[in-house]
């Protein structure tokens, strides 16, 4: 037998289908799994959303967050299964591997991000004096160029 991994999957589907059946969407969500002997960890509502373009002439979309245990090699069908799928519009699967167990457990539980710690602005850099053109001491006033035509005698 295989050994499961566990993957992060975030399923868009149409919002006017999941408001008009939400079990039903879960249950579509669940079943395409299910076929791939996937084990569900968590599944629930990410958010709803305006999309930044249009899918299939739909404007707002709702994410199905899962988590779920399932062989590497079953995750190219679970992908195909969607896109033979007219009421799921995207789908995208991430292998949770290089995570911090603590953000997954977060996200297992539900409880929101907590918000990033803005990094101090770097100082800025230290003015260096101006160079000292040749001939002239630090300190001394530079000479001005004399204007044309006004010659000293």
């Amino acid at each position: 037998m295989a050994v499961k991994r566990l993957y992060e999957g975030m399923f868009l589907v149409d919002s006017a289908l999941a408001a008009a059946d939400w079990h039903g969407t879960l249950a579509l969500v669940e079943n395409i799994l299910k076929r791939a002997d996937a084990e569900i960890v968590v599944m629930r509502k990410w958010d709803e959303r305006r999309l930044a373009y249009d899918i299939e002439h739909k404007s707002r979309g709702t994410y199905i967050l899962v988590y779920f245990k399932a062989d590497t090699q079953r995750i190219g069908g679970i992908e195909k299964d969607v896109q033979l799928n007219e009421k799921i519009m995207r789908v995208l699967i991430l292998t949770t591997e290089g995570r911090p167990q603590e953000v997954i457990d977060r996200d297992i539980a539900g409880l929101p991000r907590p918000e990033p710690v803005p990094e101090p602005e770097p100082a800025a850099p230290a003015r260096r004096p101006a160079a000292i053109g040749v001939g002239e001491e630090e300190g001394a006033e530079p000479e001005m160029a004399s204007e044309a035509g006004s010659e000293e005698p």
